[in-house]
């Protein structure tokens, strides 16, 4: 999600699956002549500090036939020349490649990933990670995953389809990918009419075998989002690595379970796994038999959270660590679930069922909430169970997540490690 920290807009979008098709090559993009966008002065001074997006009110003046996908010149007011961007009907008008003059094209793609793989330093036994991470790596809208040899890249918007082709060119040339996957990022009407899905290279198995820190993982390049691991998470699995023996774990909002299976190979004596699809914990139990761990050996509830919480409470039921790890919106038989909403009232159910000292894993990767809100949900929930925290350890994302100081969005996660 695009979040305007500076205004509090939004730009909300999602990817939908198409045909496939093979792509290589592609255009070199460049301003058209006449093609540009004038900005006010809020807007230029964002520029000139890096910031890479112009929103739509922040323009004032337009040349040319602008359509989505158009490569344009940012001006100022008085005429001088900001970079180069691609326009787009959203609520970003021009997400900015350049600071300066210059093509958008192959050779642009390829000195970015270049940059950006060189920033990367992943821990040993590791072939899950993001090659791009958008802005924070000068590329504006576009993501690339590394599953193994599998690359997976998610647009944005479909104003950038016109990269699609020079990506995979990079791709193909740079890395030892086998095959590359096209998805697009949020609920734009417009991504309807785009091709996604495989777009280069064997069609092979659904799913594939992936290593975290020497832990198994099985994820699908063709679900998206929904892919199977979060790689962000990495840190605080990788920090929890030498915690989890002896200890009995539940693990809320699940997913495919990577902080189950982390906690039952470091040694857990039982790990409950409890999400409300059932899609997701057969999932989780995949990753257990992949790590030769007997699935049978733990629990998994395909439950509402708060009522198995409602049920462990009234059990008497503690635990050593629980983890708190929600999506930052979803939908379910009980209703709407937001973390804005509904934080503190996790936090609360969660220390009900947390032994004394033991320690809670808090997160939220929703941008929009500030480490300063993120702690009052905290004292919040702990108040209301009439427990105290304390903060243990704090984890920042990984290399391959890297947060450029000019790009205030790029600071999302929050992940916490406290003791009650």
């Amino acid at each position: 999600m695009a979040e305007d920290y500076r205004r509090g807009g939004k730009n909300t979008q999602r990817r939908r699956k198409g045909k496939t098709k093979n792509h290589r090559g592609g255009p070199s993009f460049q301003p058209k002549t006449g093609d540009a966008v004038v900005v006010n002065g809020y807007s230029e001074r964002w520029l000139r500090s890096g910031f890479p997006w112009v929103y739509q009110e922040e323009v004032i003046g337009r040349a040319g036939s602008l359509v989505p996908g158009r490569v344009v010149t940012i001006c100022s007011r008085e005429g001088k020349e900001l970079g180069v961007g691609i326009w787009d009907e959203g609520h970003i008008a021009v997400r900015r490649f350049r600071r300066g003059k210059g093509l958008i094209n192959a050779d642009l793609l390829r000195d970015r990933i270049q940059q950006a793989r060189a920033r990367r330093v992943l821990p040993p036994e590791t072939n899950a990670w993001r090659l791009i991470h958008g802005e924070n790596d000068d590329l504006p809208g576009v993501r690339i995953e590394i599953w193994d040899t599998v690359a997976v890249i998610t647009l944005d918007s479909p104003s950038l389809k016109g990269l699609v082709d020079p990506l995979v060119e990079v791709l193909t040339t740079e890395l030892e990918v086998s095959a590359v996957w096209l998805h697009w990022r949020g609920d734009d009407p417009r991504f309807d009419e785009q091709q996604s899905g495989l777009i280069w290279g064997a069609r092979g198995d659904s799913e594939l075998m992936v290593q975290e820190c020497g832990v198994n993982f099985r994820v699908q390049p063709a679900a998206g989002h929904d892919i199977g691991l979060f790689c962000d998470m990495r840190p605080t699995r990788q920090w929890m690595a030498p915690h989890w023996s002896g200890r009995r774990v539940l693990n809320t909002f699940c997913f495919t379970g990577a902080f189950s299976v982390a906690a039952a190979v470091g040694g857990a004596t039982e790990v409950i796994s409890v999400d409300l699809s059932q899609p997701y914990l057969d999932r989780a139990k995949a990753n257990f038999t992949a790590n030769s761990l007997d699935p049978e050996s733990h629990t998994f509830w395909a439950e509402d959270t708060f009522r198995a919480l409602d049920r462990l409470r009234r059990k008497g039921e503690q635990f050593d660590v629980v983890i708190a790890d929600p999506p930052s919106f979803s939908h379910g038989p009980a209703g709407t679930w937001s973390v804005a909403k509904d934080y503190k009232r996790l936090v609360s159910a969660c220390l009900r069922v947390l032994s004394p000292g033991g320690w809670l894993i808090a997160a939220t990767n929703l941008g929009t909430i500030s480490p300063k809100e993120f702690k009052g949900y905290l004292i919040g929930g702990a108040e209301k169970a009439g427990r105290h925290l304390r903060v243990i350890h704090e984890a920042c994302p990984p290399a391959d997540f890297p947060a450029a100081l000019t790009f205030p969005e790029s600071r999302y996660l929050k992940c916490w490690v406290l003791q009650a």
